[in-house]
């Protein structure tokens, strides 16, 4: 019998892909890189790659009867060509298994150019989560208006995760409704170099499948000890909204009376919700 090495290779990274998805399911890093709804995909991969470690396991000997074509001049550009072939696999796995997961940041957001500005430019388009929901974080017709209603109603609004896009939508789209209720979230702090010392931006990162959607969301807030908040320090905070103008358009302010720092949750992205849909046999319709 004819021991291969390669094939052991493949095999050996075949198992440490499958358990560095599990590694990731079990620590509860995955939330880090996926919604929570698209999580299950990755745990699939991870029984597929052992599944496929099986099959590799097969492939480890030969006969040593078994005719192996000679490779002559092809042979030296084969061989580098599998070396490159295994760098790339290999360098995902070294990066995952050594370098600590990060948590979305004021860096990557000032990267992405997220701010305020962008928000106001994006802040008139009409929201589609209430049209298609497909393999989202869903709620029926009738949780979803109980929700809604208890924004409309409430003159504390309580900016929980599980509302925390639909509330920042509506508040943002028409920041004069809103105008004299008190705010109470946790977000980080963003500072962008146009705003004045006595403000900064209290954010989210909204994620819809992975961290490479990301989109910055949140509000302005003001108070005199601003200058003191550190960028991507976690604060929960309570305000009163107000309006102000940004760049010629009207946006909801934060004016804070109370704050406090707290570490970074668990879960530091926000996610859509949307409506299910729900359809009959005699009524159904598509726009």
């Amino acid at each position: 019998m004819i021991f291969h090495p390669h094939q052991a290779f493949k095999a050996l990274a075949l198992t440490a892909f499958s358990l560095f998805f599990l590694n990731l399911h079990t620590s509860g890093t995955i939330l880090k890189y996926v919604n929570p709804d698209y999580a299950w995909l990755s745990l699939c991969a991870a029984y597929l790659f052992f599944f496929l470690v099986f099959i590799q396991f097969f492939r480890l000997w030969s006969p040593k009867n078994k005719h192996i074509p000679s490779c002559k001049h092809d042979c030296h550009h084969h061989s580098r060509r599998k070396y490159i072939s295994y760098s790339v696999l290999t360098f995902p796995l070294v990066t995952g298994f050594l370098l600590p997961p990060q948590t979305l940041n004021a860096t990557i957001a000032a990267q992405k150019g997220a701010g305020l500005l962008l928000q106001t430019e994006n802040k008139s388009l009409p929201s589609e989560h209430e049209e298609i929901a497909v393999d989202r974080k869903e709620v029926q017709q009738a949780e979803f208006d109980q929700r809604i209603s208890a924004l409309e109603r409430s003159r504390v609004i309580h900016l929980t995760d599980g509302v925390f896009e639909p509330y920042y939508e509506r508040i943002n789209a028409d920041p004069h409704k809103y105008n004299g209720r008190t705010l109470k979230m946790t977000g980080f702090v963003f500072k962008e170099k146009s705003l004045q010392t006595n403000q900064l931006i209290l954010s989210r990162f909204l994620i819809t499948h992975c961290v490479a959607d990301a989109s910055l969301i949140g509000f302005l807030a003001e108070f005199d000890r601003a200058a003191h908040l550190k960028q991507d320090m976690w604060v929960e905070i309570e305000g009163t909204l107000s309006v102000t103008s940004y760049k010629g358009i009207s946006i909801p302010v934060v004016n804070i009376t109370s704050w406090k720092e707290i570490a970074e949750p668990k879960e530091p992205y926000v996610y859509p919700l949307y409506i299910k849909l729900a359809f009959t046999h005699h009524n159904a319709s598509f726009s």
